[in-house]
């Protein structure tokens, strides 16, 4: 998940951020303000009292608790930075520091019980931390009590310079702001967690709506519908149409709100118009991730942040909007979630596209040439999950073998250039070139309102990451089935076989350029020799 915005996101508010948490749950944390006094006192009267007792070392009146709280909402206080973490509207956690000297501050955190160990007080940590790196604050010191174990591991585990001091019944920590490499570690290592754990709901949930689902065989819903059930989803399938009836053997409900589980993926087959309140509904009704197929949100600002705010209200994850859907090919998902006509083929490609009609001839590509995908996700403008997503799936994903990509623009070009060299090294990626010319930028930006990443920029990130470009499907086929077939060499020595000596010059010269090193094998020569008439060169 972008957990600072690393997809297409016109989101309005900087301030607002949505982020992961370790079980893979969406929060969104901000900045506490005076509105959010009410939800304040709610989350610490409703701790348990050893809870209340870790968090203030005894029992605090009524009156100094209310103060307390009052400070961390009131502007102005330039001395308090306060953030807090919400779960759809519900506040689960708070952190704050108070600057004691310019460069140093106090910090705190309460997190709401039921969320203990889910990765709240780290996750606002690291915000703490920036903020305090942008104020000049080089250090935060804590007092912890020696039992409150907890807190105690998360700075501990910080990847942050600290030092630790029993001082009686209670530890002094000093914590310093230093980002380095074991802090940048630790941090990327919580947001791959946190990401896989979340896209665990869009890519292999527990259950499945489609919304829309029509009557009409040349419906979109209907077509989506029909593959869920053609490919043999593993899980409970359900069905929505205003009219009710029956689709394809599943009994339509007339609302999300009536099926009685909460499905955990909504597909979304309805008018552009329609979206944000499907959205709002699915939200409310427990959903946790939706596919948005419908084209035409993105340039209508009031049904784009419709859709955004019902996403951020509700903590879901979303593939689309403008998309083909998305697909996972496990034995034990089996999950074709699109309304493509050509079927799914298993396999070990991992395919991420920014474009439905490059996913759906590709798949046609794939399927005639003996290979299949493994998992498939089309972006289309790239809202939330994006090529990035992807990546952290395919690495900790064993069926897939190879990642292709098909990206008009890199929302977060520095991450992916990161992910895709750590990725590459044990599995290699294909990206399809785009928007090279004028005019292919042009029209990606009518396409999926993404403006086209320079083809500079992208064939740096090539070139850094150890990717394989290609620049038509012809190509990609191809290599695919190089890299399918022939396996990776476990290191850079090279030998040329060939019945024709220009051919094996050639084929020297090219991996020569490419840096490979030749095998020595003397013995394998003599024999060859021996074996091979007299015009022949071994």
């Amino acid at each position: 998940m972008p957990t600072a915005g690393s997809g297409a996101n016109p989101r309005a508010d900087a301030q607002v951020v949505r982020a992961v948490l370790a079980d893979g749950s969406v929060v969104t944390v901000r900045s506490l303000a005076r509105d959010d006094l009410a939800e304040l006192e709610r989350l610490h009267t409703a701790l348990p009292a050893e809870d209340r007792y870790l968090r203030f070392f005894g029992a605090p009146s009524e009156t100094s608790i209310n103060k307390f709280l009052r400070g961390l909402v009131e502007p102005g206080g330039a001395h308090v930075v306060a953030l807090g973490a919400f779960e759809g509207e519900r506040l689960i956690g708070v952190g704050h520091f108070e600057l004691l000297l310019p460069e140093a501050a106090e910090v705190a955190f309460v997190v709401e019980h039921a969320r203990h160990a889910r990765g709240v007080a780290t996750l606002l940590l690291e915000h703490l931390v920036a903020a305090g790196r942008q104020r000049g604050v080089r250090t935060f010191v804590a007092e912890v009590l020696a039992e409150n174990s907890a807190m105690l591991q998360v700075l501990r585990d910080s990847g942050l310079p600290h030092k630790t001091h029993l001082d009686g019944s209670t530890y002094q920590v000093e914590v310093e702001l230093d980002a380095g490499e074991p802090y940048q570690a630790k941090v990327g290592d919580r947001e791959r967690i946190a990401d896989v754990a979340s896209l665990r709901r869009v890519l292999s949930p527990a259950s499945v709506v489609v919304i829309g689902a029509g009557h009409r065989p040349t419906s979109v819903g209907n077509a989506v519908l029909h593959n869920i059930i053609r490919g043999g989803y593993a899980g409970p399938v359900h069905a929505v149409n205003r009219s009710g009836g029956e689709v394809h053997g599943v009994t339509a409900v007339r609302s999300v709100a009536d099926i009685s589980e909460p499905p955990e993926l909504a597909v979304l087959c309805v008018p552009a118009e329609s979206v944000p309140a499907v959205a709002e509904e699915c939200g409310r009704c427990g959903v946790r991730a939706l596919v948005v197929v419908a084209s035409g949100i993105t340039g209508r600002p009031e049904i784009a942040n419709g859709l955004l705010t019902a996403l951020r209200r509700w903590g879901m994850r979303l593939v689309g909007p403008n998309c083909l859907g998305l697909v996972n090919s496990d034995p034990q998902v089996r999950l074709d979630a699109t309304f493509s006509a050509a079927g799914i083929p298993g396999g070990g490609v991992g395919v991420v596209t920014q474009s439905g009609g490059v996913g759906i001839a590709l798949l046609e590509r794939l399927s005639a040439a003996g290979l299949g995908v493994s998992t498939l996700v089309s972006t289309g403008d790239k809202y939330d999950v994006s090529g990035n997503d992807a990546l952290l799936w395919w690495e900790r994903d064993e069926r897939t073998e190879v990642g292709v990509l098909y990206l008009e623009s890199f929302g977060n070009p520095r991450k992916f250039s990161w992910l895709a060299r750590r990725i590459g090294r044990s599995k290699p990626l294909v990206v399809l070139r785009s928007g090279t010319s004028p005019v292919a930028q042009r029209a990606a930006l009518s396409h999926t309102a993404a403006t086209a990443t320079p083809s500079s920029t992208r064939d740096a990130l090539l070139r850094q990451t150890g990717a394989i470009g290609v620049d038509d499907l012809e190509e990609l086929v191809a290599v695919l089935g190089l890299l399918s077939w022939q396996p990776l060499p476990a290191g850079p020595r090279v030998a040329v076989v060939s019945n024709a000596g220009g051919l094996g010059v050639l084929a020297a010269d090219a991996c020569v350029r490419a840096g490979l090193e030749f095998a020595e094998f003397p013995q394998a020569q003599r024999e060859l020799e021996d074996l091979l008439p007299e015009q022949a060169s071994a």
